[in-house]
């Protein structure tokens, strides 16, 4: 495929070296039944996106990074990111299932034996949910390695005792993947020390220590407050080796980083085709106004910036499935895409002028989606933070 051939493409708009094809026009057909309409009501009603989740399911693309042992399709990191990629270009969302990606290389690669035949089956079925991830807590928001969420051991139990807040879908999950401390932090050599992971299966927690609490955002995120109040969880579903959980989370960290990356170059494609496509349409003063610069630059700006990111995640992908370690390209993944997709949506919202803010046009639904990518999973400024002092060497600020 030349420039020629991406110029004005609409969605067949894809980047340099299309791989996964199949998958790509696969997952778009599965999107074609869920236009924005289905969307808007969601955020009505707040209601989950089950039906989405439950075709995606089906068609096998939310068992794609589970091996093929246990009932996934084995395929690789780059995969999953493509797959959620192509639902945000078509306009619908991956935050209603893209936990279940991100936090699968974190299980396939440190659970245990045991704790895979037990679990990873019936995720890769869809007889259960595997959609909540807990690691953030009110008070100490990003500093991770100060949480003061603690699992004491108790025979074959760890009790549980804390606080998470911004843990997703946890009402619409069955199992959620939960960083805690095990060893107070005034007893480790190193910070880093002294962390753990533990599966926590939500449904036999419920009401026996486990209390979930939503809250209302501007983006239907289904996102909660998670209490625990001495909750008993089996030792035997401790993931990875206990106290080495923060090395074991990065893993589980990089690829959220990575997977949702892709999310934000999906939406970049989704807002240059819309601003493309109207720009060329939209008649005013007897010539389109794509033809004014003040139009047509704000496009082309967003169109390189998608395709510099592209180029970034790509890497970041390769690095991550190679084994290789890739904390830059990761937090340089999400900031470039992050940006990019923001970019775009600034762009999309001052072509399309008043219509942007009209509901039926999907462009201001995206566009507060957009603006959450540059907050979370990790906020454009501590990015910057890890650049300055972790690439560049400079003095850290914090």
């Amino acid at each position: 495929m030349n420039d020629a051939d991406l110029a004005g493409e609409g969605l067949a708009m894809v980047p340099v070296g299309n791989d996964f094809p199949e998958i790509r026009e696969a997952v778009r057909a599965i999107c074609r039944n869920f236009p924005g309409e289905y969307w808007r009501k969601l955020e009505d009603t707040g209601a989950y996106a089950k039906e989405f989740v439950a075709a995606l399911t089906e068609a096998g693309f939310l068992s794609a990074l589970i091996p093929e042992a246990y009932g996934g399709s084995g395929l690789p990191l780059r995969a999953g990111g493509v797959i959620l990629e192509e639902i945000h270009a078509s306009g619908c969302s991956g935050n209603t299932c893209h936990a279940q990606m991100y936090m699968m290389a974190m299980l396939v690669r440190y659970g245990s034996d045991e704790l895979k035949k037990r679990y990873l089956p019936g995720i890769a079925s869809g007889e259960v949910r595997y959609q909540s991830f807990g690691v953030t807590e009110p008070t100490t928001g990003s500093d991770t390695l100060k949480l003061k969420t603690r699992a004491v051991r108790d025979g074959d139990h760890y009790v549980v005792n804390g606080q998470k807040i911004w843990t997703s879908r946890a009402l619409h999950s069955d199992l959620m993947t939960l960083l805690v401390r095990t060893t107070p932090v005034d007893q480790v050599k190193r910070r880093t020390d002294g962390l753990s992971v533990l599966l926590v299966d939500i449904r036999e927690s419920l009401g026996k220590g486990l209390t979930i609490r939503p809250i209302e955002t501007m983006v239907k995120h289904q996102t909660n407050e998670v209490f625990y109040d001495n909750l008993r969880v089996p030792v035997e579903n401790l993931i990875g080796v206990e106290g080495s959980g923060f090395k074991h989370i990065l893993e589980g960290m990089n690829s959220e980083r990575i997977l949702v990356s892709h999310e934000s170059l999906g939406d970049a494609r989704y807002f240059i085709e819309k601003a493309t496509n109207y720009a060329k349409e939209r008649v005013v003063f007897g010539r389109p106004i794509g033809q004014n610069q003040g139009i047509q630059f704000p496009i082309a700006r967003a169109y390189s910036e998608w395709r510099a990111a592209d180029l970034m995640v790509r890497t970041a992908a390769a690095k991550f499935q190679a084994g290789l370690p890739c904390g830059e390209e990761a937090n340089l993944s999400r900031l470039m895409s992050s940006e990019a997709a923001w970019n775009a949506g600034e762009a999309c919202m001052q072509t399309h002028g008043g219509f942007a803010v009209a509901r039926e046009y999907d462009i201001e639904r995206k566009w507060r989606s957009a603006r959450v990518q540059r907050i979370a999973p990790i906020s454009t400024n501590l990015i910057l933070a890890y650049i300055g002092h972790g690439v560049l060497g400079l003095p850290k600020s914090y």
